[in-house]
């Protein structure tokens, strides 16, 4: 071993020293690097298997029990689930049943603890049982216990509205203000574009617009893919929402402009509540009485909302009272759903016009809605889901061979006929475009017959067009159905009407 003083080391041995010093630090970092290096390694080849089927053992240890009874009760089919609890298990049946177009007259539901038992009352659309061996198969399936391995829009291949369609085609969603006019502008920019609408929801609530378009480029017949063609569309739409904000008001500007694309699996329904929460349609409108009528044109419909608490269980309970109509569980359900609510027990039942809904609820974390602030959002959330598909006044149901400008040319009579639009469904079967546009008169009022007349001349020569009175209540039920379809009023069945497509065009 080499001693040497501090006055006996020379400059060579001083460099030396320093050398071997640097030579040990380089050494030191590169094992530390190879370790590292190593273990990365490991991780990637060595690391323990997942298997993908194991996210399902528990339902396949445990499957879901479906049973579709139609001898218990003498006027609904009772369809029975039972199977493991896990979130948003209720949305998902509830979901399923709203696609199909059932009427839930009533329900009793259950999840507490590691379990889920429902039992639903339901019909089809003019108040009869279900007894089509096509829906009854696909219900069983869906709900049954290989139901998290099948393609339902395969199976269901004709529900285009209600259910996101993947492939060939672009989903445009679009949340502003609204105003007269506004839709037959977004439909004439499409046009202009080249890009035809194959199917479409569009709500209106509290002086707000929000749709969900699905398109496809007119040419190539697919989806709309080019980075150019899409920006040009989003400026020449975020162009006309901008014409709806104050000059000047920034804030007013950015949520009244928002366009969106996606090539994604959504459900349309939950994602137009979604998007309309988001933007806060649940807040005042802050009009003047006057124009009130246009936000909420009928305040009988006006849903009543209630919470009370279960204190020997620990739970909080929501009471809604409202009119009944259909998919009416599903908006309350989807609401609470997406607030991060749980629904532990319900209770729901139909009497006549009106429906009674009670939800024994907590919070994601266990909680109940204790402050005044938290009821109030909960209150007014609920009322405005109940609101949103509510439709008073005229349905016009129209049948045309398909083409792009379609829907720009109907928006645009509609318009100079002084109707505004409510709410609206595009759905396009083969070459035949379906569409059911809900119109009230641009001040808020009933659309008088002379309108009407005007409509089937300037139309009428192109496309069929049936006009319905719309009404907010249930379906007929068995004793008045055919009285009801004859008048041409509430839910009797018309050859436009979205469920009943599935008649013509999977058989």
């Amino acid at each position: 071993m080499l001693h040497c003083t501090e006055a006996s080391i020379t400059i060579p041995v001083l460099t030396l020293l320093i050398d071997l010093a640097l030579q040990q630090d380089r050494n030191q970092k590169k094992e530390a690097s190879i370790t590292s290096e190593s273990f990365y390694a490991m991780a990637k080849t060595c690391w323990p298997y997942f298997d993908p089927d194991y996210e399902h053992l528990s339902t396949r240890i445990n499957p879901p029990r479906v049973s579709i009874d139609n001898t218990s009760c003498d006027d609904c089919t009772l369809i029975k689930v039972d199977s493991m609890n896990k979130p948003g298990i209720l949305l998902e049946v509830v979901q399923i049943l709203a696609d199909l177009d059932l009427i839930i007259t009533k329900a009793y539901i259950s999840s507490d603890g590691g379990w889920f038992m429902d039992v639903f009352h339901v019909t089809d659309q003019q108040g009869n049982k279900i007894t089509d061996n096509k829906t009854m198969d696909y219900i069983e399936k869906v709900l049954g216990p290989n139901g998290y391995c099948i393609d339902r829009i395969k199976m269901w291949p004709g529900k285009r509205v209600g259910i996101h369609s993947i492939g060939d085609h672009t989903a445009v969603e679009i949340i502003g203000k609204d105003r007269p006019g506004l839709l037959s502008e977004i439909f004439g920019i499409l046009a202009c574009l080249q890009i035809n609408v194959v199917a479409a929801e569009i709500w209106t609530h509290n002086r707000r617009i929000a749709c969900v378009l699905y398109v496809k480029d007119n040419v190539t017949g697919r989806a709309v893919d080019d980075p150019k063609r899409l920006s040009a569309m989003e400026d020449q739409l975020r162009n006309i929402l901008r014409g709806c904000c104050e000059v000047g008001n920034d804030e007013d500007e950015k949520k009244v402009a928002r366009t969106s694309f996606s090539m994604g699996f959504t459900h349309i329904d939950r994602r137009l509540h979604q998007m309309l929460f988001a933007d806060k349609d649940y807040e005042t409108c802050g009009l003047t009485a006057t124009s009130d009528q246009y936000c909420n044109p009928d305040p009988s419909s006006n849903p009543m909302v209630t919470i009370d608490r279960c204190e020997e269980k620990g739970y909080s309970v929501v009471s809604v009272l409202c009119k009944d109509r259909p998919k009416l569980l599903f908006d309350i359900v989807c609401t609470l759903t997406d607030m991060q609510y749980v629904v532990f027990h319900a209770n729901i039942s139909s009497n006549g016009p009106e429906a009674l809904q009670e939800y024994f609820i907590r919070h994601m974390d266990g909680c109940t809605l204790d402050s005044e602030e938290e009821k109030e959002r909960v209150i007014k959330c609920l009322e405005a889901a109940v609101r949103r598909r509510v439709s008073e006044g005229l349905s016009l149901e129209l049948c045309a061979k398909d083409r792009v400008g379609l829907l720009s040319e109907v928006t645009r009579v509609l318009r100079e006929n002084g109707l505004s639009v409510m709410r609206a469904g595009v759905t396009t079967v083969g070459e035949q475009a379906m569409n059911v546009f809900y119109v009230r008169d641009a001040s808020g009022e009933s659309v008088d017959m002379k309108t009407i007349e005007a409509l089937r001349k300037e139309i009428g020569h192109t496309m069929m067009l049936n006009v319905k009175k719309s009404q907010a209540g249930p379906p007929a039920m068995a004793g008045s159905k055919a009285q009801a379809s004859e008048a041409g009023t509430g839910w009797g069945k018309t050859s436009f009407f979205f469920g009943n497509l599935l008649e013509k065009f999977l058989t």
